[in-house]
């Protein structure tokens, strides 16, 4: 093996460097507030950064292939947590989803892991069963099968925005692995309907997309968020207020430092941070690609795209989000939100491709 992928070791590690300092411009003020600390989240953060480094670094030190042999038990393992978080007294309720485990101040996701393990699995499927992925009943219909049962169990939570990601991710491995794209267009209608029927059961969805059309209507209530941001991002122009003068971080964003993030990188940092930030995902993202078509084999092929589809299209729907292109999703950008499950594993799946890239050399 030699020289992993300097250039995206040090884009990802940076990124994450930003969003540990970002985490405290954003969150000091509630932080101190709620837990008269302003260093709360930065702490915290901070720790997982440090694990998610450690987790990168052996990740990388693993031959991939050993995922290949392991990937029916990573995604039992990761069944059994959707269904185990499920249940009362075991799942912890935040944000009116019980999708969480509560280990004192830490909060471990299992749908986070179910995104890795479902990639790793796919991955797997479609490198032995590529000769048959033109059958729909005998080579779609199986992997389409659990990928439905994941998203079921993921939106009993609910968390329709990690769901999506999940979906969307798995599609896009298919869709490169050369599917008929007749599969794509009924997926499409099938989804649309989906949605549609999600939207009609649970009414604070609806709000949701009435709060997108027109936030305004209603802008104490369900347009708050959208209107906060918009508010947080429009004062910042070509270098921002400053870093720590952000004014919607003082009560006004909610989750500033977790999903809305980006609206205060915008508002301290002006274009400039923005530009930074993008740069640095596109950056990632075409290292990434280039470990993808250089992959010596399918199976690392299709791991390697999987990895980074997921990665930047969970990115590309947050700030979507915040700048009001989508309704509000719930899902956190990646190496810049707080949260220690999507930071570990956003962490483990660069520690894949680095390995990938070490065989690629």
């Amino acid at each position: 093996m030699k020289k992993i992928d300097y250039i995206l070791l040090f884009s990802v590690i940076l990124l994450s460097l930003f969003g540990v300092v970002m985490i405290y411009s954003s969150s000091s003020t509630w932080a101190k507030y709620k837990f008269n600390d302003e260093f709360h989240y930065l702490k915290l953060q901070l720790l997982f950064l440090i694990l998610g480094i450690i987790v990168m670094y052996i990740i990388s030190r693993i031959n991939y292939k050993v995922y290949y042999e392991k990937s029916n038990t990573i995604l039992l393992i990761c069944f059994i947590l959707l269904i185990l978080v499920l249940i009362p007294g075991i799942g912890k309720i935040r944000n009116g989803s019980r999708s969480w485990f509560g280990l004192g101040p830490f909060g471990i996701q299992p749908s986070e892991f179910m995104k890795l393990g479902l990639i790793i699995f796919t991955s797997k499927y479609l490198t032995n069963n590529e000769k048959d992925l033109k059958n729909f009943k005998k080579g779609v219909f199986p992997i389409l099968l659990v990928l439905l049962t994941a998203f079921f169990l993921i939106m009993l939570q609910p968390d329709l925005g990690t769901g999506t990601v999940l979906v969307v991710s798995i599609l896009s491995l298919l869709f490169i692995s050369g599917v008929d794209i007749k599969f794509f267009i009924g997926s499409f209608i099938i989804g649309l309907i989906g949605i549609i029927i999600l939207i009609v059961i649970a009414p604070y969805r609806m709000n949701r997309i009435t709060s997108f059309m027109n936030p305004w209507k209603d802008a104490l209530g369900t347009g708050f968020q959208i209107i906060q941001s918009l508010y947080a991002i429009g004062p910042g122009g070509l270098l921002g207020t400053g870093f720590l003068k952000s004014i919607q971080k003082h009560f006004y964003l909610p989750e500033p430092q977790t999903d809305f993030i980006f609206s205060i990188i915008s508002e301290e940092f002006g274009f400039l941070g923005v530009f930074i930030v993008t740069g640095l995902f596109i950056v990632i993202l075409y290292r990434s690609i280039k470990i993808a078509l250089n992959s010596k084999d399918a199976f690392s092929k299709y791991l390697s795209f999987g990895m980074i589809f997921q990665i930047i299209f969970q990115a590309l729907m947050n700030l979507m989000v915040v700048v009001g292109l989508i309704p509000v999703t719930g899902v956190t950008l990646p190496f810049l939100s707080y949260g220690g499950s999507s930071l570990l594993i956003s962490m483990a799946s660069i520690g894949i491709l680095l390995n990938i890239s070490r065989h690629n050399n």
